[in-house]
């Protein structure tokens, strides 16, 4: 079995759907109507369409039509080759933050499409030993359909407080990174570009927007998350310092413990040691 998480579901029902907090990307045939939903804008689904989840791309689907069909498949990075570069995905722009993840598809391509998921929720039920090779495979094929498809470009619409959607869904990308449990863990956003190129919109935007809703910027609700979870896993964690640097997205613990001073007003090994001290005490 190859590395990763894959499985396929059908969409008979689809209600309401927030944004995920898990890190699976996602590939849908929608057959139904509805609006998707983005950070500061929204489209009208009229016809059938594919639509490209990237986990680090909030949006969320509201159902119009009584009926909803199609079918959905959710993997990891890594069951599709995201993880390699050498793979031709990894050059594909369908999966990159900023680009727009809808296509409409034509009756030859909805045709296409299904018949692609039908293969797929046969193969994941079937006692094939390499059934995951193939069903990698049929993703591949659904990927190789979208690049082929011009992505939707028009027909979006502004929400009327875009600032506060704006600065809602950046505060939940900015929460849903802590807490930080694994020191393989590398913090992936982490200045206002990373979280505008996540949410499609310019720097400048973000910033106003959290700037707008909160009196505060949006560097200064990053910093205090890094600090917070720095703070942490300085005084519970057994992690050395350098662990601690690069899981929070540092280069080299030196730049960390410079970020960590300047925030604080003293080093990171400082906080250690008065922890470990008043552990003893205790």
């Amino acid at each position: 079995m190859l590395a990763g998480h894959f499985n396929v579901f059908p969409r008979d029902y689809c209600g309401v759907t927030p944004y995920s907090r898990r890190d699976f990307y996602k590939v849908s045939l929608i057959i139904g109507t509805g609006t998707i939903y983005f950070a500061d804008k929204w489209i009208y689904i009229d016809r059938p369409a594919m639509l490209i989840a990237n986990p680090l791309v909030p949006f969320a689907w509201e159902p119009q039509s009584e009926i909803q069909q199609g079918w959905f498949c959710v993997f990891s990075k890594s069951f599709v080759g995201l993880d390699n570069k050498q793979e031709f995905i990894h050059q594909a722009p369908i999966f990159t933050p900023g680009t727009t993840p809808i296509y409409f598809l034509d009756a030859s391509a909805q045709h296409t499409v299904s018949e692609i998921f039908l293969k797929m929720t046969t193969e994941i039920r079937s006692d094939y030993p390499y059934k995951y090779n193939l069903l990698r495979s049929y993703l591949q094929l659904l990927i190789h359909e979208a690049i082929k498809i011009r992505p939707v470009e028009t027909g979006f619409q502004k929400h009327k407080d875009a600032s506060a959607r704006i600065t809602a869904l950046f505060l939940e990308l900015l929460d849903r990174q802590f807490p930080i449990d694994s020191t393989a863990f590398n913090l992936k956003l982490r200045t206002a570009s990373n979280f505008a190129e996540s949410l499609s919109i310019h720097p400048n935007h973000l910033n106003r927007a959290v700037k707008a809703k909160t009196g505060r910027t949006t560097t200064d609700h990053i910093h205090d998350k890094i600090v917070g979870e720095a703070r942490a896993l300085l005084m519970h964690s057994d992690w050395d310092i350098a662990e601690i640097a690069y899981s929070l997205g540092f280069e080299n613990p030196s730049y960390f413990t410079n970020f960590f001073r300047k925030q604080t007003g003293h080093a990171p090994k400082t906080l250690r040691q008065f922890s470990q001290n008043a552990k003893e005490i205790v």
